[in-house]
């Protein structure tokens, strides 16, 4: 399974893409929110033919675009729209903003940052995937 990771924070970054291919998928990342609005751009003119994400997992708060329009993009994106998506947060948000967020960008979840222990966090994204895929 690929997994687009756009993070910021090189040390989040690096540190989400080592766990990704422990747990044995392929990291597609991208250091910031614009950087993957930048693919998306390929990916919907048709000029990107590599393999596609199967999930997304996104820091909130990037430069350029936030991970939360970069989901709404991916929920409008035809070869992407059912893939599970996943925001994270170093910032406290009101449980307002939380909903507007996953109705509006169509987030699966959002966890906060520190990021759990490896297990924990393994056990959150198999979930977010499988209830993704049964859906």
């Amino acid at each position: 399974m690929n997994w687009l990771i756009a993070e910021d924070e090189p040390d989040i970054r690096n540190l989400v893409a080592m766990m990704c291919q422990v747990w044995g998928h392929q990291p597609m990342p991208f250091e910031s929110g614009q950087k993957a609005w930048d693919w998306l751009d390929k990916v919907e003119s048709g000029d990107y033919s590599d393999v596609l994400p199967e999930f997304a997992i996104m820091d909130i708060r990037m430069p350029g675009y936030r991970g939360d329009q970069v989901a709404e993009r991916i929920r409008k994106t035809d070869s992407l729209k059912n893939i599970p998506i996943m925001l994270m947060t170093a910032f406290v948000l009101t449980d307002e903003e939380r909903a507007d967020m996953m109705e509006k960008a169509g987030v699966d979840i959002i966890i906060n940052k520190p990021l759990p222990d490896f297990a924990d966090l393994k056990s959150i994204i198999d979930g977010v995937i499988e209830k993704r895929q049964h859906a």
